[in-house]
């Protein structure tokens, strides 16, 4: 029912020129599993490329940190994603990450 109500407010509002920041309300979907919902707004409206900025530019100037996160340039804050894939050809491949950068230090799970 929610994805079905989330997905009519993409249809209507990307061809409207609406700005989309990506976030979350808790308890909506599972801890750790709010990168799914890029294939939601691909599937509704958005392209891969403004589902990612969606997440990073435009959440950014959202919250007013632009001048600190978002994207990459000198100055800013190192955090950073390593996939398998191209997320601008398939969007799901940012659901399964090969390492994180934060701050310019690099996690990687070792299960």
């Amino acid at each position: 029912w929610r994805i079905e109500i989330t997905g009519q407010s993409l249809r209507r509002a990307v061809p409207a020129g609406v700005r989309i920041a990506f976030g979350t309300d808790a308890g909506v979907s599972k801890h750790g599993r709010n990168a799914d919902e890029f294939a939601l707004m691909v599937a509704n409206g958005m392209t891969p490329m403004s589902a990612i900025q969606a997440a990073t530019v435009n959440a950014a100037d959202l919250l007013g940190l632009s001048s600190e996160v978002g994207s990459i340039e000198p100055g800013k804050r190192a955090d950073i994603i390593a996939v398998d894939g191209d997320p601008l050809t398939d969007v799901t491949v940012l659901t399964s990450m090969d390492f994180v950068m934060r701050d310019g230090r690099v996690y990687r799970d070792e299960e």
